[in-house]
């Protein structure tokens, strides 16, 4: 009796293999689990932290008079967001190298495979490397940052990809275009970065007339023009001078073209380039004098640098 009562009580016996996988388990699986939670919560109080410090950056502008971002502004925040990129990276990193040694693997096994790998990457990923490092030459030299308005050009573009800078990392540029597209472009593709917000920007108006209007008439008309917009509250705040005419800048067969320009604060040109068109259609109506027939007013912006260059 008593031997049947210990064989129905005895605990059913388990694989070899078990014991040594739940204690595995016990261990260096919670270990593991342990890793990759960390990992995700160090990922998310750096998104927060930073999330933080960019939403008080940005605070300092819209608290403030002022109507567009400095520079400094503008470069403390991309240099938060390079920051963050590279504080994720590093903890991923770290988790990665601690989960590998979990399984039991030397981590000093990895250093042959690493040299192979590393020279396969230098062939392979030069396309990388040339993103990361192209996106350290344009934080550090300040190119352009968060909230400019910029036109790239690309290796193997036909056209320039404009927009406001809403992100950049060491490896990408985010553009938001004026139709409302997300532009994501390598920093290594990028050619030639033209910063149409930087410091100052220029308003350029080209008005076509027809040969034999009256100059001294179109002259005093531009410096009204030029003088109400200056004087004007909606746009004072937009100039940084007078709008003044540049005069005749070219001479066709039965048109010639008249130029204004106007220094403006940084990525503002665009709105002065409106308010100066329509100041001109109304003057110039009032005035009676007709622009170039099947022409129409043409709008150029400039940046700083190519505005020293064409006055040189």
């Amino acid at each position: 009796m008593q031997d049947l009562v210990a064989l129905v009580t005895a605990a059913p016996e388990t694989p070899a293999g078990t014991s040594r996988f739940v204690r595995w388990l016990s261990l260096q699986g919670l270990s593991i689990v342990l890793w990759v939670l960390g990992a995700l919560l160090a990922t998310r109080f750096i998104q927060w932290v930073v999330g933080r410090i960019t939403a008080r950056i940005d605070s300092q502008f819209t608290e403030s008079d002022a109507l567009v971002r400095s520079e400094a502004i503008k470069h403390r925040h991309s240099v938060a967001q390079i920051l963050a990129w590279a504080a994720i990276a590093i903890v991923y990193i770290i988790a990665g190298f601690n989960i590998v040694r979990q399984f039991n693997v030397p981590i000093t096994g990895f250093v042959a495979p690493a040299t192979v790998l590393g020279a396969a990457l230098g062939f392979g990923a030069q396309r990388i490397v040339q993103d990361l490092l192209s996106g350290f030459f344009i934080i550090t030299e300040k190119q352009y940052g968060f909230g400019d308005v910029v036109s790239l050009a690309i290796v193997g573009a036909t056209e320039p990809a404009e927009g406001t800078v809403e992100d950049v990392t060491l490896r990408i540029t985010k553009l938001r275009s004026a139709d409302g597209e997300m532009i994501t472009i390598p920093n290594g593709q990028i050619v030639k970065a033209i910063n149409l917000s930087k410091d100052w920007a220029r308003s350029v108006v080209d008005i076509p007339l027809p040969i034999g209007a009256d100059m001294s008439k179109v002259n005093d008309l531009i410096a009204q023009i030029g003088h109400q917009a200056f004087t004007d509250s909606r746009t004072r705040n937009l100039l940084l001078d007078e709008p003044t005419a540049m005069g005749v800048i070219d001479i066709e067969v039965d048109t010639m073209t008249v130029r204004i320009v106007a220094r403006t604060l940084p990525g503002k040109q665009f709105e002065v380039s409106r308010d100066l068109r329509s100041r001109i259609v109304r003057a110039f109506g009032r005035a009676g004098i007709a622009l170039a027939p099947g022409s129409v007013i043409e709008t150029d912006s400039v940046s700083p640098v190519a505005a020293e260059e064409g006055s040189r």
